[in-house]
């Protein structure tokens, strides 16, 4: 299955086992900071991976041992993103021009949650700024024990503008220690991650965590694919609908979705006591 897919310049994409892509961000010399050109090739790969049929859940990991993520190169970004117009430039021209740099990285990073396969990130040492927007973006989360999480973003004097505060609220259901976190951009670690539902789970280890990540991406990617994709579908639909909105588009997607050969296969495999295979989609 790898040598279906193009190299990559800043990750990895490997496939540790069938139907499980494990994507691996490949700049550990600088603790796996992004600047757009990666950001832009993230959303080449989960947009791949989303049509791969080969592919039917996905591992997010960092390499080295340092960080999942610092965050944003401020370095890199700093001639662009951030400060006041320059010279003549009408500052409703330039604001007009941040706005599409804007949307077009929270495209990248939503490229995450609307990638059809379930996406479960591991994380692991400095987990910073961005990297709270990429975990955000995805469906599972699971962490080292060493990893320390902030929202980093009011340090560097801007609010974060690519997807935690959207999200981080709905992922966790505590808005005042949302609040806390992204007002103070105080450090957390595992453990409070876990408290408060930002983590599904803790592992000693990053190599353990990262393990833990393709394991569970393995058992996902043993359901029926029609099933996994429709639950992804479905659940963040109706997270950001009423009930109602909710009800209606589970029925008018299920109304479809249940006439697959996987309903019977899956029932029957069940009623033999073996594993159920199911048809690339």
């Amino acid at each position: 299955m790898a040598s279906e897919q193009p190299p990559f310049k800043y990750f990895n994409v490997t496939f540790p086992q069938e139907y499980v892509a494990h994507v691996e961000t490949n700049r550990a010399d600088k603790m796996n900071s992004f600047f757009e050109a990666m950001w832009v090739e993230l959303r080449t790969i989960l947009d791949t991976l989303s049509r791969l049929p080969t592919v039917r859940a996905i591992v997010f990991s960092g390499a080295g041992e340092r960080a999942f993520s610092s965050g944003l190169d401020v370095k890199a970004a700093s001639g662009g993103l951030f400060g006041p117009s320059k010279g003549d430039t009408d500052a409703a021209r330039h604001a007009a021009q941040l706005r599409r740099v804007i949307a077009d990285f929270q495209d990248c990073i939503t490229s995450i949650e609307k990638c059809e396969k379930p996406v479960i990130v591991a994380m692991h040492g400095f987990s910073f700024g961005l990297a709270i927007d990429l975990c955000t973006a995805a469906d599972i989360r699971v962490c080292a024990r060493d990893t320390k999480f902030s929202v980093k973003e009011v340090d560097i004097g801007i609010a974060a503008d690519i997807g935690t505060l959207t999200r981080l609220p709905k992922v966790v259901g505590n808005y005042g220690w949302v609040k806390e976190v992204c007002l103070t951009a105080r450090v957390f670690g595992a453990e409070e991650a876990l408290r408060v539902g930002f983590v599904n789970s803790v592992y000693d280890t990053k190599k353990q965590a990262v393990d833990k990540a393709i394991e569970l991406a393995g058992l996902i990617a043993s359901k029926s694919p029609v099933a996994v994709q429709g639950t992804k579908e479905l659940l963040n639909f109706s997270r950001d609908h009423s009930v109602q909105d909710g009800l209606r588009y589970t029925g008018v997607w299920n109304a479809a979705a249940v006439q697959t050969n996987d309903v019977p296969s899956a029932i029957l495999s069940g009623l033999e006591k073996r594993v159920p295979t199911f048809e690339k989609l």
